[in-house]
């Protein structure tokens, strides 16, 4: 009796180990690293409205550079060495400015990430949810679009609506819809695109 307890705890050891190693392996390969940041706003009339988004930009933390075109309304947002990007405080500033954004993109660095038709993928914390794209594993730099209410025009979201049918997509968190992919209800969720 002694000597399978023995062994059924060696088999536990030898389990944990195992699922510790994958876990490892999985976190390494999980890995990107934003490079740049590319935000689309309208309602800008002159070179004061693109000043006011420029300068709301740059009292971001982890921004440590904003290239502005008053021509086409764009801002090039680059980042801080190892810094924490939050598309939503991104968003949020170009609001508080007082316009709205019509397109948002950012370009990552991928390591070996594997990704698939509306399907979630966490890279780095941050959880991705994939539309409209080929199953493929990601190397190198890449350009997603995030695709959220709020990220597009209207009318783009409203186009976006038909590549899922979670719920996801409607509130930008976990839901019901989500939980197979060992996401926390109510936890943030990007919707992208390549």
């Amino acid at each position: 009796m002694h000597l399978s307890i023995n062994l059924s705890n060696s088999k536990f050891i030898i389990m944990k180990t195992l699922l510790l190693a994958i876990a490892t392996i999985f976190t390494f390969a999980a890995s990107a690293q934003v490079k740049k940041v590319s935000i689309q706003a309208t309602g800008l009339t002159c070179s004061m409205c693109s000043n006011s988004i420029n300068k709301a930009l740059k009292s971001l933390d982890f921004v440590d550079k904003v290239d502005a075109n008053i021509q086409n309304s764009t801002f090039d947002i680059y980042f801080k060495p190892n810094a924490t990007v939050d598309f939503d405080k991104l968003k949020k500033k170009v609001e508080d400015a007082g316009f709205f954004v019509a397109a948002f993109s950012a370009t990552i660095h991928f390591n070996n990430i594997a990704i698939s038709n509306n399907e979630h993928v966490i890279i780095n914390g941050t959880t991705y949810h994939f539309l409209n794209v080929k199953d493929q594993t990601l190397n190198g730099d890449e350009t997603i679009h995030i695709i959220d209410k709020g990220y597009v025009t209207t009318k783009e979201y409203k186009k976006n609506a038909s590549f899922t049918t979670l719920d996801c997509y409607k509130t930008g968190v976990a839901g019901s819809c989500c939980p197979k992919d060992g996401l926390v209800k109510g936890s943030r969720i990007y919707h992208v695109t390549i």
